[in-house]
């Protein structure tokens, strides 16, 4: 049981912790913050929290567990307020996308208290924001990756594996190097694609009847289109270096697909299509 668990940052994904643990019955009462007074509110009216703080040093006060839901650019930050603030035995752990760039931080900023920093990232999510789009099972059944360096405390990685597993997740661990590469593919590189295909799409003098002729596919693939900016520009510039070996990557097989095309090469198009077919068949059940 967690007795006090703080949240910094109340919208899906921290405000989804919160209501997974209480309906699971694993915490005691839970203190949230954000530097909007309204969206604070607006969690405490929702049930998403107990305690609005009204300070990130009141919030993290007497907490056995913080967790940091907040925009990359904005950890350093949270990290710093907190510092001095919390017990030695309080763990501090946290839902961002890129691992790398988030622990260096971490180890500057908590110094000796770095131990107690467990990193994670919860692989789930909408692209809502906000503490009306947290709900109870954004998690059941999703993966959520811990990141654990050599520093890190044992019994505090147990406690937040513990804490993930009580809201439904399979709890994985992963290099936070590996992590990052990993999530470059599977997540921050698609979503680019996504942003990047709507803009060019938008900005077409055709785009509302282009649009209108949409099919099932193009609105599953550019649904991701509507996530957070700043939660996205953030997270491609805490892990550039792997995300920009991917645009390469891509860039290549994209080029390769367009001399196909020109050069009328049917049989380059069907190897690829069907080499990604048998990849994808292989791996996902729908």
């Amino acid at each position: 049981m967690i007795n006090r668990l703080a949240v910094i940052g109340v919208g899906l994904i921290g405000g989804s912790l919160s209501l997974a643990l209480k309906q699971a019955g694993a915490v005691g009462s839970v203190v949230g913050y954000s530097r909007t007074a309204s969206v604070r509110q607006q969690a405490l009216d929702l049930g998403v929290i107990d305690i609005a703080a009204t300070s990130i040093a009141e919030a993290v006060h007497d907490a056995d567990i913080v967790f940091l839901s907040v925009p990359m650019a904005a950890m350093e930050t949270v990290l710093t307020e907190l510092a001095g603030h919390i017990g030695n035995k309080t763990i501090i752990t946290d839902g961002g996308s890129a691992k790398g760039q988030l622990v260096e931080i971490a180890r500057k900023v908590l110094g000796d208290q770095f131990s107690q920093f467990v990193p994670g990232h919860p692989i789930a999510g909408t692209e809502k924001s906000g503490p009306s789009a947290a709900f109870a099972t954004l998690y059941k059944d999703h993966r959520v990756v811990l990141t654990p360096v050599a520093e890190t405390n044992q019994d505090a990685l147990e406690t937040v594996r513990t804490m993930w597993q009580q809201t439904g997740a399979e709890v994985f661990e992963m290099d936070v190097q590996h992590h990052d590469v990993v999530l470059a593919a599977t997540s921050h590189l698609p979503h680019l694609l996504a942003f990047n295909l709507v803009g060019m799409l938008a900005q077409r003098d055709d785009c509302d009847e282009v649009l209108r002729y949409a099919a099932g596919g193009f609105k599953d693939f550019s649904r991701i289109a509507s996530s957070d900016a700043v939660m996205w520009r953030d997270i491609c510039l805490s892990n550039s270096d792997a995300i920009l070996g991917l645009i390469q990557q891509y860039q290549q097989g994209l080029s390769e697909l367009e001399h196909a095309i020109k050069n009328q090469d049917g049989d380059t198009l069907k190897t690829v299509f069907e080499r990604a077919k048998q990849a994808r068949d292989t791996r996902f059940k729908d």
